[in-house]
């Protein structure tokens, strides 16, 4: 396990809404070039956790560091100027448009000239620049002008993947990704999620899944009642101390 400063990390998160403490002094890290298994129970304070670690809601209390630097994420707008990214489970793809047109989303590139200053679209770099893209990450899609509609569960999902990855300077957090997907999609799924850390971007996942858990990740940090409760190096453990970490049976593990 590495020992050098964490890309990202949390101390002492609060975040309350009305008289619920949702998140009640989290700490949270992440490595580069790993990726990092966020697991907890219905109500544990995940999703909110992510929300305030990609700019989406403010936190009450706490810190956050990038790269060991004191940091406050704005908006998710700001999380994407830091290099930070997130696949949500609806994968927020355009059906209609193809795998390249959703890579290029809100970052069009205009041809050089007048014609960009006149607003034209450079259909034929973008398609080219996403191509080299999705092949570095072993996405080779038959057709990538076919809208997205079109597509299986699986290349939707690993469409939204290879996008993130693209612009991703340093993380991705990935919500629930082979959640809706049959056995063989959910293998080249993981093997993605795997090439990305490989490329050096951190990985943040999202999962209810403990056995895919434990074979794509590096490390798992579990939330229990708002608070991290667990760190544990995915190697050395089986379902059972992950359970016995969400549910309390392991208390201490942290």
């Amino acid at each position: 396990m590495t020992t050098t400063t964490p890309l990202l990390e949390a101390r002492g998160l609060c975040k309350s809404y009305g008289h619920v403490d949702v998140l009640r002094g989290v700490d949270f890290t992440v490595q580069p070039g790993e990726v990092t298994a966020l697991i907890g129970d219905n109500g544990a304070g995940k999703s909110t956790l992510v929300k305030t670690l990609s700019g989406v809601v403010q936190p009450d209390g706490g810190e956050l560091l990038i790269n060991g630097k004191p940091t406050t994420i704005s908006s998710p707008l700001h999380a994407r100027e830091l290099g930070i990214e997130t696949v949500y489970q609806d994968l927020a793809l355009a059906p209609e448009l193809s795998a390249a047109d959703n890579a290029y989303i809100g970052r069009e590139l205009l041809k050089p000239g007048i014609l960009g200053r006149l607003g034209v679209l450079d259909k034929r770099s973008m398609r080219s620049q996403a191509a080299e893209a999705f092949h570095s990450l072993g996405t080779d899609l038959k057709d990538l002008d076919a809208p997205i509609a079109t597509l299986s569960g699986g290349q939707r999902q690993s469409v939204a993947i290879c996008r993130s990855a693209m612009w991703a300077k340093h993380l991705v957090f990935m919500d629930e990704p082979t959640a809706a997907l049959g056995v063989v999609q959910t293998r080249k799924v993981l093997d993605l999620i795997r090439r990305v850390a490989d490329t050096g971007i951190a990985v943040v996942l999202i999962s209810h899944n403990m056995p895919e858990v434990l074979e794509v990740a590096d490390r798992v940090q579990v939330l229990r009642m708002g608070r991290r409760v667990a760190d544990l190096v995915a190697k050395d453990c089986d379902v059972d101390d992950l359970v016995g970490a969400m549910t309390g049976a392991l208390d201490g593990a942290a």
